[in-house]
């Protein structure tokens, strides 16, 4: 599948990640957790060496195999499905980074369990992710997160083993001497772009395709971000807007794979700020329930753009990470429903509180969902002097 030396530069790219996503320079004795599926595992070794290597203290945990995840919501009770271990908050409070190794066995193994009982769960788990948010926000914490060739996503991706292994290797330069200069071209492009961006005043932007027609506010004190290291690969751009300004028609026309379920031609019409009609070709009941998990969940945390002239992803994946980074003949645009990143503030994010983020409009959910259009498109900033400026067409920012 990968060679020992496509692995060792694979772990390269993920350290590189793993030290650009964090704004604080690691220490030695400094715990990072690894987490991983067992199909994954010679990754996950070659990082625990790595980070041992480097004086950290790498804590490494397995996630649930399939069948332990259809057992846990198919037979627990009430209590056992928002119980939570001990020690998990401890260990989080404590940790210093992340990597996550997407390798699943099996990505419709919930296809029957009641979306409700899932998003339970989902809420029960959030404060997990709260303290990641805030040790992130006061530089003291940084994640990335990959993918890892199973059979199963080839299988939903309609593509051989060796095809599914050969896209993951082709977008992360795992084929190229020094993986790590590739991203670092890739991150200094992203750098100039993000700055032309974030140097216009946008009232709202306006997202139009042959299904789409959507505004988005970004709202303020917002910066666009993206290629941070946070995703292995990424090559998005994004800002988490301000959801009371959502208003339109979104379409997802590339398929969805989320909690065992698949979910395709999803179309969701949003009024100040909310989604108020909720359509789909496959998988309508189960969208209508994940977003009526809380009362984040319907509104928007992320509007992005991938540009194609970075990604080098031409197929379907059946895994979000590549799917929203999609590169082809138009790049794509995505839009996530449920929680926004705090890191799209342009401010020091050690002063965002709970109280502020409400009143700048950043969406809190215990969900986090990408949903991808890749059709042509032209997104047009109209700006608060009255201009307007096209800033993505034909899958390519204007710049």
């Amino acid at each position: 599948m990968f060679t020992n030396t496509q692995l060792e530069r694979y772990a390269d790219v993920l350290l590189w990640g793993l030290k650009t996503a964090r704004s604080d320079k690691y220490k030695k004795n400094d715990i990072i957790l690894i987490r991983y599926h067992m199909p994954a595992i010679k990754l996950a070794e070659i990082l625990y060496a790595r980070l041992l290597d480097m004086g950290m203290n790498p804590v490494q945990r397995v996630d649930l195999t399939a069948a332990m995840e259809l057992s846990f919501y198919g037979r627990s009770n009430p209590r056992q499905i928002i119980f939570q271990a001990p020690g998990d908050q401890v260990l989080y409070e404590n940790l210093h980074g992340s990597i996550f190794v997407h390798a699943p066995e099996s990505i419709t193994h919930l296809s029957d369990v009641d979306p409700k009982k899932i998003g339970k769960a989902a809420v029960a788990r959030k404060y997990l992710r709260d303290i990641f948010t805030r040790r992130e926000e006061q530089g003291l914490f940084g994640w990335t997160l990959c993918a890892y060739p199973t059979a199963e996503q080839a299988k939903h991706a309609d593509l051989s083993l060796k095809e599914y292994a050969n896209q993951i290797a082709r977008a992360c330069f795992l084929n190229r001497p020094s993986p790590v200069e590739e991203w670092q071209t890739i991150y200094k492009h992203a750098v100039t772009i993000k700055k032309w961006l974030n140097r216009m005043a946008v009232k709202y932007y306006h997202v139009e395709s042959d299904h789409i027609d959507l505004m988005v506010t970004p709202g303020e004190r917002r910066k666009w971000i993206g290629v941070s290291g946070h995703n292995i690969p990424s090559f998005e751009l994004f800002i988490s807007p301000d959801w009371r300004g959502t208003n339109g028609i979104y379409y997802a026309d590339q398929p969805s794979y989320r909690s065992g379920n698949y979910v395709n031609n999803v179309r969701l019409e949003f009024k100040n700020g909310a989604a108020v009609q909720i359509e789909a070709q496959a998988g309508e009941d189960f969208v209508v329930k994940q977003l009526s998990m809380d009362k984040g969940a319907n509104k928007l945390g992320e509007f992005s753009l991938t540009d194609k002239r970075f990604s080098r992803i031409n197929k379907f994946m059946a895994n979000t990470l590549f799917d929203e980074n999609y590169g082809g003949k138009f790049g794509n645009c995505h839009v996530a429903l449920g929680s926004s990143y705090s890191d799209t503030y342009n401010g020091n994010p050690k002063e965002l509180t709970k109280e502020l983020k409400k009143e700048l409009g950043f969406n809190d959910s215990a969900l986090h969902w990408d949903l991808v259009n890749t059709e042509k498109k032209r997104v047009t900033a109209h700006i608060t002097s009255g201009n307007r400026i096209t800033i993505y067409e034909n899958g390519k920012f204007n710049y």
